[in-house]
């Protein structure tokens, strides 16, 4: 299995400024907004339910804008269980879901290595003028459908016997314990996305830099995930996440089982629910969570060495909190990423 090394990537970043951005802002670059349809709400009510009105989408997350904390917005895996169990359960890939232990080889010594996360969480609501019945969430379960939700990453089908953690012993520990990946009616996926901006020159920089050396970083970021709608018995358990007394009528999900670096694991969900005031619209609740690896974040001393990279940590890039941060898919950074994708997924229920 090919040897990544995300926090190298970022050095190439910052190595990459001086030839790329002289003239970069020394504050970190705001994100642009997605939409002024867009509401940022402290967090989500069951009262929205029937009060929003359909063409607005409320958006939360954990990150607080006066905060000075690189990390705000980020909570470790552990806490997040103990914090918020409900919502830990139902986003997590599976139930149960612990962090990684996996053996590690190095200078030709094999040890056990616990691998410690850390995960972002984004939170959406919006309303659809039209009831649940009329909503075929198995039309948004395809390639065709991810395709247009973010048109700059690539997908395609694979093999469920071709998923990662079922072909690759190295990679068992991120199997499924109850069935194979998309063994329930889901579709195994395989994505690309191929970085932007200032990040390729910086990965190739990285590259050289390591001339002579097996440590190559990788120019995109591939994910395999499996991409299902709910049976529904699974979605009603949801109704006690989303705090909307209406019982659910359908979920989807998308759960990225396999990142090649930065991540160790994503989730899409969306949750549709009647209003309680008016059966003839649907309230749908999503939630978007990203688990990063904890030791792309902590490589904090060796930047502090080098002047360039001290407003250029790792975690500013993967909060969207840095000049070199573009677009509006990944490089935008993982809260404009969870952004745009609720937003998107609102925009295809309403038009559809």
């Amino acid at each position: 299995m090919p040897r990544h090394y995300p926090a190298t990537l970022f050095v190439a970043l910052a190595l990459a400024g001086p030839a790329l951005a002289q003239d970069a802002p020394k504050e970190p670059a705001k994100p642009a907004a997605v939409s002024d349809r867009v509401k940022d709400v402290a967090a989500l009510s069951p009262m929205d339910a029937a009060t929003l009105k359909p063409g607005t989408v409320l958006f939360r997350d954990s990150r607080e804008s006066a905060s000075t904390n690189p990390e705000n917005g980020l909570i470790a895996f552990d806490a997040w269980k103990k914090a918020r169990p409900a919502e830990a359960a139902a986003l997590s890939p599976w139930p149960g879901y612990t962090e990684p232990d996996y053996p590690q080889s190095r200078d030709g010594v094999t040890k056990q290595r616990h691998e410690t996360l850390k995960v972002y969480v984004a939170e959406g609501r919006f309303v659809v003028a039209k009831p649940p019945s009329a909503i075929d969430l198995s039309a948004y379960a395809n390639l065709d459908f991810l395709a247009k939700m973010d048109p700059v990453i690539r997908h395609k089908r694979l093999e469920p016997s071709d998923a990662t953690p079922t072909k690759d012993p190295a990679a068992a520990f991120a199997k499924r314990p109850d069935r194979p990946w998309c063994g329930a009616g889901g579709s195994c996926i395989e994505s690309r996305y191929d970085l932007e901006g200032k990040l390729p020159l910086g990965v190739k920089l990285a590259n050289k830099l390591e001339l002579g050396s097996s440590k190559k970083v990788a120019e995109f970021v591939s994910f395999q995930s499996e991409l299902r709608v709910l049976p529904p018995a699974e979605a009603a358990s949801f109704s006690a996440l989303t705090r909307i007394e209406t019982p659910v009528a359908g979920g989807l999900e998308q759960t990225i089982f396999w990142v090649n670096q930065i991540l160790r694991f994503g989730k899409f969900l969306a949750v549709m629910q009647p209003a309680p005031n008016d059966p003839n619209r649907t309230v749908v609740t999503t939630y978007m969570a990203l688990a990063i690896k904890a030791d792309v974040l902590d490589r904090k001393q060796e930047y502090a060495r080098v002047p360039v990279l001290k407003n250029l940590l790792p975690v500013q890039v993967l909060m969207g909190n840095s000049s070199f941060n573009t677009g509006s898919s990944i490089s935008a950074g993982v809260p404009t990423y969870a952004r745009n994708r609720i937003v998107a997924f609102a925009d295809a229920l309403a038009k559809n």
